[in-house]
């Protein structure tokens, strides 16, 4: 194997891992502090899920340029989810923390779904173990985070 391409993937791993932080950070403090900051930690732990979920969507824009370099006919598939997964992140952006919060742990699991199709057949299965267990830890905290407002 390559060196570099090992490096390479246990910086991905670190960074992804990592980006867990603020998800389990805003869970845990809306569980402690006092009950006016709740809105705060909410409306921040909501932004935070959308623009992960959003980024989620965008790899699928990534896998879809990726086919049209390989093939003609590269199906839009992934151009068309791509958006969804930012559409539905906006709508729970606007809800109540008791609502939008469980919905943004939703999508992140349709999100794993999907990608436990699009990642096969891109080649990037390899990463699916991970995305499993970064979909958990965030779904979680977005539930846990409901359940303290």
């Amino acid at each position: 194997m390559n060196p570099h391409a090992d490096q390479t993937r246990r910086q991905v791993k670190w960074l992804a891992y990592a980006g867990l932080t603020p998800f389990v950070g805003m869970a845990i403090l809306l569980w402690l502090v006092d009950a006016d900051l709740h809105p705060f930690l909410a409306l921040a732990m909501a932004g935070y899920g959308a623009a992960i979920v959003s980024f989620l969507g965008g790899i699928h824009w990534g896998i879809g340029f990726k086919n049209v370099l390989r093939m003609h006919n590269a199906p839009l598939f992934n151009f068309g989810w791509g958006v969804v997964p930012s559409l539905l992140a906006w709508i729970a952006v606007t809800m109540p923390a008791y609502a939008g919060l469980p919905l943004l742990a939703l999508i992140l699991g349709i999100c794993y779904a999907v990608d436990r199709k699009t990642y096969i057949e891109a080649g990037l299965q390899e990463w699916l173990p991970m995305r499993l267990n970064l979909t958990l830890v965030a779904a979680l905290s977005c539930l846990m985070g409901a359940a303290a407002t």
